[in-house]
C-alpha cells in the first residue's frame, strides 16, 4: 500500500485514534486481516467473526510488527477505531485507488471468474506492474484488501467481483470504480439466492452500469443475457466469443491429445494462433475475455497469443493436473463447483481421458435452491453421456442425486457409486486405480474434496519413496 500516516488513515475512514503515541507514524506494510500475516508496518484490520474475534489478536499483531489496528473498540495498542471495519476498509481502498489513478479492470460472471482473472493478470503483467487477487478475494472484504496492495508503481489493478444478491456488485464498484468491466456469463451459480437467471443477469449487469463514458465494457457475445447488457452501459462495448460478429473471437477451436485448447485468435488488428497450457475447452471463452481486455489496453495480437499460450494456473485447486509416479493423472478442480463449471470439467476429463479409464469424483454443488435436484441429476447423466468410466458421488443427499442421475441415464450399476465422505472415496480409489487412469475431483468449496486429490497424491508419493528405499 502507499505509505499513509495513522492521522491520515483516521481522517480517511472517519475514525478515532486510541493509544497512538505518534499520529505521524506511517503504515508502510500491507493491510491484513490475519495476525499471522502481519509484516513490519502493517495495518491489522480486526474483524469479529462467528468463531474468532480479531480484536483478541490485536496485541499479537502489534507485537509482530503491525503499526496499528483498525478496530471497532479500543484494544490497548495503537488503533484507529471505527463503527464498521468493513466500511472503513472500503473507504481506505477507494482513497488509495483514486490517489494512484491506476487502470482498474473488474470482472464478474457465474463461472470462470478466477481463471479469467489469472489470465488477464498474466497478460497485463507483460505491459507493466499489475496487482490482482490471490484466489478469489471477490467480496466486500477481499476486494479492498486487493486494491490496497496497489502502490505508486502499479499500472493495472485487476479485481474479481462476486455477488450473492442484487446490489452486491453495485456496492463493490462504488468502493473501487472500474474503467474496464468484463462480464463472462450468466449461469446458475447462487440461483438459490437470486431466484432465477434473469435476476442473476440483473446483478451481474451492475458492473457495466458503473462504467464511465470513456470506459470499456467487454461482453460475451455467445451468452444472450450478457450480450443484452450492452444497452445498460454508457461505455464503449467490445464483444468477445465464437460468434462471427464478435470483435475478439476464436476460430478453428480444437483440443490437443492432452485436452488443451488450441484456436486462432482474431482481433480488430489481426489474428494469431494460440495453444494453451490449461486443460478444457471452456478456457477458450476465458482466454477470449482476457484477450479482449488486453487488446483494448494496448497489447498486440501476437503479444496476446504468446502470453495466452504460456499462461498457467495461478490459483490453487482449479484444474490442477498432476501425474503420479505410477502414471495416474489427478485433476484437482475442487475449489468450487456450479452446474456450468461442473459440465466444463467433465468435458475436459473426457477429452483428457481418450483411450484411458476416467473417474469423476464429484460432490455437492451448493446454493442451487429448488434447482438442486434437477442440476445434480443432470450432471450425473452427463457423466454417462461423456462415457466417463466411473462416477464416485461423495457426500449426502446431493451426492445421491448425482449417482441416481448416472444410474437412470445408463443403468450403470457398478459404474456409479455413492460413498459417504472423502475418506471413503480415497479408500475406494486406492483399491481400484491403475496406471493410466485419469481422476477428476470437483465439488463446492464447503465439501472439501481437495482432500481426496491431496491424499491420492501423498499416498502415491509415499509409496514411490518406500519402493525407492527398498531398492
Amino acid at each position: 500500500m502507499i505509505a499513509l500516516s495513522l492521522a491520515e488513515i483516521a481522517e480517511i475512514v472517519g475514525g478515532q485514534s486510541y493509544d497512538i503515541p505518534d499520529p505521524d507514524a506511517r503504515i508502510t506494510g500491507p493491510v491484513v486481516i490475519d495476525s499471522r500475516a502481519v509484516q513490519p508496518g502493517s495495518l491489522f484490520a480486526a474483524f469479529a467473526g462467528e468463531q474468532v474475534d480479531g480484536h483478541d489478536y490485536a496485541e499479537r499483531a502489534v507485537a509482530a510488527g503491525a503499526a496499528a489496528v483498525l478496530a471497532t473498540r479500543p484494544v490497548g495498542v495503537p488503533a484507529v477505531v471505527v463503527p464498521d471495519v468493513t466500511a472503513a476498509l472500503g473507504a481506505l481502498a477507494r482513497h488509495v485507488v483514486e490517489r494512484l489513478g491506476t487502470t482498474t479492470v473488474a470482472l464478474t460472471g457465474s463461472a470462470g471468474k478466477t481463471s479469467t482473472k489469472d489470465l488477464i493478470a498474466q497478460l497485463l503483467e507483460r505491459k507493466g506492474p499489475t496487482v490482482y487477487p490471490a484466489g478469489n478475494l471477490n467480496n466486500e472484504i477481499g476486494l479492498p484488501l486487493t486494491a490496497l496492495r496497489a502502490d505508486e508503481s502499479t499500472e493495472h489493478l485487476v479485481l474479481e467481483m462476486g455477488a450473492r444478491y442484487i446490489g452486491d456488485i453495485r456496492y463493490l464498484t462504488g468502493l473501487v470504480p472500474p474503467r474496464v468491466g468484463l462480464v463472462l456469463n450468466v449461469g446458475t451459480a447462487h440461483i438459490g439466492e437470486f431466484g432465477g437467471r434473469e435476476q442473476i443477469a440483473e446483478a451481474k449487469g451492475e458492473l457495466v452500469e458503473s462504467l464511465p463514458e470513456d470506459g470499456i465494457a467487454a461482453l460475451n457475445a455467445d451468452d444472450p443475457l450478457v450480450r443484452a447488457m450492452a444497452s445498460r452501459t454508457k461505455a464503449r462495448v467490445v464483444f468477445f466469443g465464437e460468434a462471427q460478429d464478435a470483435d475478439v473471437r476464436a476460430e478453428n477451436v480444437r483440443l490437443t491429445e492432452q485436452g488443451q485448447p488450441a484456436f486462432t485468435l482474431h482481433t480488430p488488428t489481426g489474428c494469431s494462433d494460440v495453444t494453451m497450457r490449461l486443460y478444457g475447452e471452456h478456457h477458450v471463452s476465458n482466454a477470449l475475455a482476457a484477450a479482449a481486455v488486453a487488446h483494448e489496453l494496448g497489447m498486440s495480437v501476437d503479444e496476446i497469443a504468446l502470453a495466452l499460450s504460456e499462461a498457467g494456473t495461478l490459483s490453487r485447486w482449479r484444474m490442477e493436473v498432476t501425474e503420479r509416479p505410477d502414471g495416474v493423472t489427478i485433476v484437482n478442480d475442487a475449489y468450487n463447483a456450479n452446474p456450468e463449471s461442473m459440465r466444463a470439467a467433465l468435458r475436459a476429463l473426457a477429452a483428457m481421458g481418450k483411450g484411458r479409464r476416467t473417474w469423476a469424483v464429484l460432490g455437492q454443488m451448493a446454493e442451487l435452491g429448488d434447482e438442486a435436484l434437477a442440476e445434480h441429476d443432470a450432471v450425473g447423466r452427463l457423466a454417462v453421456r461423456l462415457n466417463v468410466s466411473k462416477l464416485v458421488a461423495v457426500g449426502g443427499r446431493e451426492a445421491s442425486w448425482l449417482q441416481l442421475g448416472a444410474y437412470n441415464e445408463g443403468s450403470w450399476g457398478e459404474e456409479s457409486v455413492h460413498v459417504s465422505d472423502a475418506q471413503a472415496a480415497v479408500d475406494l480409489l486406492q483399491s481400484q486405480l491403475r496406471p493410466g487412469d485419469v481422476v477428476l475431483v470437483k465439488a463446492s468449496r464447503s465439501v472439501g474434496l481437495e482432500r481426496v486429490a491431496q491424499a491420492l497424491l501423498e499416498n502415491a508419493a509415499a509409496s514411490s519413496d518406500g519402493q525407492g528405499a527398498a531398492r
